[in-house]
């Protein structure tokens, strides 16, 4: 009996997403079937190109095929669509229906690697396939022109009224860097900050992005409250390092987003080890394990460890981010990219996860 795409759908209900408790036909990601005699094919579109099980997802979608009498050749193709989060900021309206998922990257602090942090997740998640944007949103002192060596000026677009991201490893990249003298400081009230953080959330041309990673300033001032206000951001990250006192920090960012109604999407431990690149001894210069601990405890997910290392301090000051250095030691971006793979599988959870909102019925129509 000739195979038959029911057959194979039937086949392909064993794999399981591991996150959201469903199988992968129930969850619409099994694509354009196709069976020539012994043969078939299908793409798996999966909720991120950054999905941390893709393998395995692959394998076992492979193997449950093969298992059908009369196939011995099964082509997987894997493949990713990411959820749109939708929703509006808290002061209603969305400024960018375009981009898919709006993440804020914060420190309760300074001087934990949070922009550090930044810039390597968003080149993780552009390396795994997706269009990925940048804002570096601290208008005091905004880092990231200086972590990715790019002082080009902001352009505009005169027929559209849009400023232009500058363009960078593949990011889209905006600063208040790339607007100011980098040697004057901002010296501003509050309404000014307001102001300029919704120009560059609604007068910067971002397109179409599936990511837009925000750059926060330490702490808890205006800058959130006018993030949260003008877009839906789908989820936070909070960066510390291991020691107590930054703990004690983290706790305040994560009660920040929380009475923002952000949700906390998971925490990085930043500087967690140090492993010396002569002897190979590994040193807890600031403790280890505290970060980890401290988000089990309070059931917020953990994201992952970056180890300290010289190298990314120097790339930093160079312009070469990690990720975008092929000299930088393999443990650094190893701990990032898995990083950022957490990341995204928590986006995936946090969207599809969403209650559906309820049916609303009207007597009198069938």
């Amino acid at each position: 009996m000739p195979t038959t795409e029911s057959a194979v759908l039937d086949a392909l209900r064993v794999v399981m997403d591991p996150d959201l408790g469903r199988d992968i036909v129930d969850l619409g990601f099994v694509k354009n079937v196709k069976i020539d005699g012994p043969k078939v094919s299908f793409q798996v579109q999966l909720t991120t190109p950054a999905c941390p099980v893709k393998g395995r997802l692959q394998q076992e979608a492979r193997d449950a095929v093969l298992g059908l009498d009369g196939v011995d050749a099964v082509d997987v193709e894997m493949t990713a669509n990411v959820p749109h989060a939708g929703g509006q900021g808290t002061a209603g309206g969305n400024p960018l229906p375009q981009v898919r998922t709006i993440i804020a990257v914060g420190a309760g602090k300074g001087g934990v690697g949070k922009s550090t942090v930044a810039v390597n997740l968003a080149l993780a998640l552009k390396d795994s396939g997706a269009r990925v944007g940048l804002l570096d949103a601290d208008v005091y002192g905004p880092s990231v022109p200086k972590m990715l060596g790019d002082d080009a000026r902001a352009r505009i677009d005169s027929e559209k009224n849009k400023i232009l991201p500058n363009e960078v490893f593949g990011l889209k990249v905006m600063s208040i860097g790339f607007v100011l003298d980098p040697e004057k400081p901002m010296i501003v009230r509050g309404p000014i900050v307001h102001t300029a953080v919704r120009q560059f959330l609604g007068d910067v041309e971002w397109g179409e992005l599936d990511y837009l990673i925000v750059d926060l300033p330490p702490g808890t001032g205006d800058v959130v409250l006018s993030l949260a206000q003008f877009v839906p951001v789908t989820g936070a990250v909070v960066v510390s390092t291991p020691q107590d006192v930054s703990l004690i920090d983290v706790q305040k960012a994560v009660n920040m987003f929380r009475t923002l109604k952000v949700p906390v999407l998971g925490l990085i431990e930043n500087m967690s080890y140090y492993v010396c690149p002569a002897c190979g001894n590994r040193d807890e210069i600031f403790g280890h394990g505290g970060a980890k601990q401290w988000a089990e405890s309070k059931q917020i997910p953990f994201l992952g460890a970056v180890p300290l290392h010289a190298h990314v301090r120097v790339g930093g000051d160079a312009g070469l981010p990690a990720l975008a250095d092929p000299d930088a030691p393999a443990p650094v971006k190893g701990a990032l990219r898995d990083a950022a793979s957490e990341l995204a599988r928590q986006v995936s959870i946090r969207v599809l996860a969403a209650p559906t909102p309820p049916l609303v019925q009207i007597q009198g129509l069938e």
